[in-house]
């Protein structure tokens, strides 16, 4: 029994199916344990890591079925255009990982088996590397701070007084208008000094801003919100 599949693009047979989805599988299965290993936020997702799974044997398939011709390729893109993403992407090493899923599924469906191991080995043992060793990690830890004021600009002035006692560096980000004009809402961003705890600040803050809302937000710039 012949078990070949033939078009005019060429040639794959059964056995060239079952190992391209098997190695995208095993392949992505062990970039996806990597992406555990690694995570370091709150916003780990098992749906996430599972279509990462998934989108590395889709992308096998839809090499297999490209093959070498471009007409076929226009045509997938074609039915491919119309998918629309509306879930935010919170990291932008999830990104990365999309891609090294994609070009794994890329390698394996043209039939590149052993660039597709030795990329895939390569690039997770960097990935593990970069957490282990913390590279480029910035030992900075900056706040935000959200304060209620009345509308009064004596009271924006009274909290810039805290922020320059307190932090090294302040930067005012945004003002808004709350309760119907009633209060304003004051954005910075903060790098506070050493030694000076965020709940000072905060007790600082409720002194000069007749008791209204003051929010010390420490570590935004490593933690998902």
């Amino acid at each position: 029994m012949n078990f070949d599949i033939q078009d005019l693009s060429g040639t794959f047979t059964a056995f060239d199916i079952v190992v391209s989805l098997a190695l995208s599988f095993v392949l992505s299965a062990i970039i996806g344990w990597v992406y555990r290993y690694t995570h370091k936020n709150v916003s780990y997702s098992q749906s996430y890591v599972q279509t990462l799974v998934m989108i590395g044997m889709v992308v096998s398939l839809v090499m297999l079925v490209v093959g070498s011709n471009i007409a076929r390729a226009f045509a997938l893109v074609g039915a491919l255009s119309v998918v629309r993403f509306r879930n935010a992407v919170k990291e932008t090493r999830d990104v990365g990982f999309i891609f090294l899923v994609m070009a794994i599924g890329m390698t394996t469906g043209t039939r590149f088996y052993l660039l597709a191991i030795c990329a895939t080995v390569a690039i997770c043992l960097v990935m593990v590397l970069m957490n282990k060793f913390s590279w480029f990690k910035l030992d900075v830890q900056r706040q935000v701070v959200k304060v209620q004021v009345p509308p009064e600009g004596a009271y924006a002035a009274l909290v810039e007084d805290i922020l320059i006692e307190h932090c090294t560096e302040h930067e005012l980000v945004s003002t808004d208008s709350v309760r119907s004009g009633a209060l304003t809402e004051l954005y910075f961003t903060a790098q506070l000094k050493k030694g000076v705890k965020p709940s000072e600040l905060v007790s600082a803050l409720t002194e000069v801003n007749s008791g209204q809302r003051v929010t010390v937000l420490t570590g935004y710039d490593q933690t998902d919100i």
